[in-house]
């Protein structure tokens, strides 16, 4: 979307990134977690969770839906991958996050995805949710419009 790069490089970076987190947290990454890693990375597009698991009944995994969300789940819980609320979609996550929010530029054109790293935005959203007593339990901010290569 915004620069050129190896694609088969980013998949194989999130399955070894995947290996070193389950195994400082003592968790598996189970075959079917590590498929759903796969699926979610195979593009920078975001994936919904009925196509991850169609994918799987063509790779010779007979997995119901709750499977998947499981999967899902546990990937989410370790920053391996984010949902996209607006568009019900997951994406890969190759950044180290530090505290539990997300920022995404989404083009509408071409359906990839960025992740936003902006330390002055998540500044400004502590501040004013500081001023105004609220306490966050989740901040995703997605920003939808029309990337560089699509303009």
């Amino acid at each position: 979307m915004w620069k050129k790069h190896r694609h088969a490089r980013c998949v194989n970076d999130a399955l070894k990134r995947a290996e070193l987190l389950c195994s400082k947290h003592h968790s598996r990454l189970t075959p079917i977690r590590k498929n759903v890693l796969k699926m979610v990375w195979k593009s920078h597009k975001p994936v919904k969770a009925y196509d991850i698991l169609a994918q799987l009944s063509t790779h010779d995994f007979n997995e119901k839906p709750p499977t998947v969300y499981r999967a899902l789940d546990f990937l989410r819980e370790n920053n391996l991958v984010h949902r996209i609320e607006s568009l019900n979609a997951y994406v890969g996550c190759n950044i180290e996050h530090k505290d539990f929010d997300s920022k995404f530029f989404i083009c509408d054109e071409c359906n990839e995805v960025e992740e936003l790293i902006a330390p002055k935005l998540d500044k400004a959203i502590v501040d004013a949710s500081n001023r105004k007593d609220f306490i966050p339990e989740f901040i995703n901010v997605e920003i939808h419009g029309t990337c560089a290569q699509c303009a």
